[in-house]
């Protein structure tokens, strides 16, 4: 998406994204679960449209905390479905609310979501891709390589040339550390 890195600054929505989030390393769980739950909002969709959502979205998923979400039933799929603010497609709505419970229990065999991905680290795209759609819903190849790249595991989130490529690589994510190794990452 190193594309990103010439129509990103500046703009009112992905100039913040692109700048302090996309590509950053994160083991926060919570922001982990929003940015994978936010990728499956974006399948078919503007990555604009869910940035202009995104408020919204978090205010309607309780700041995407796993065990609230997990906890929904049938009256917050309903309100989450009436809610004109948000991405309203069931599919990804009860997306999020199952792959919130498959958290839980990676988090009671690994200690968290961050572990588990580290457990499974390194690997190439499509094993990832693979990895992810036996682990939760809604998987798709864009889906889990976007989720990746945003949290510092695939490389590809910003050129080298780009002023946010060197504050990434000053926190060590998991992609420069294989390159480092002399392993790249098919």
């Amino acid at each position: 998406m190193s594309w990103y890195c010439d129509v990103a600054p500046g703009h009112p929505f992905h100039g913040p994204y692109h700048d302090d989030e996309y590509g950053f390393p994160s083991d926060d769980e919570r922001a982990l679960f929003e940015r994978l739950s936010l990728e499956i909002f974006q399948a078919g969709l503007s990555w604009l449209i869910v940035l202009k959502k995104r408020p919204a979205l978090v205010a309607a998923f309780d700041g995407f905390e796993v065990d609230r979400v997990a906890a929904y039933g049938e009256a917050e799929r309903a309100r989450l479905l009436a809610d004109p603010g948000i991405i309203r497609n069931r599919r990804k709505i009860d997306a999020i609310i199952e792959n919130a419970r498959r958290l839980q229990a990676l988090r009671r065999q690994h200690g968290s979501f961050a572990a588990w991905i580290t457990s499974h680290h390194p690997r190439g795209k499509e094993e990832w891709v693979a990895l992810f759609r036996r682990t939760f819903v809604f998987m798709g190849g864009e889906v889990v390589n976007e989720f990746l790249m945003s949290i510092g595991i695939l490389p590809g989130a910003h050129r080298t040339d780009c002023p946010v490529h060197a504050r990434i690589a000053a926190r060590g994510p998991a992609w420069m550390e294989v390159e480092k190794a002399g392993n790249p990452e098919p």
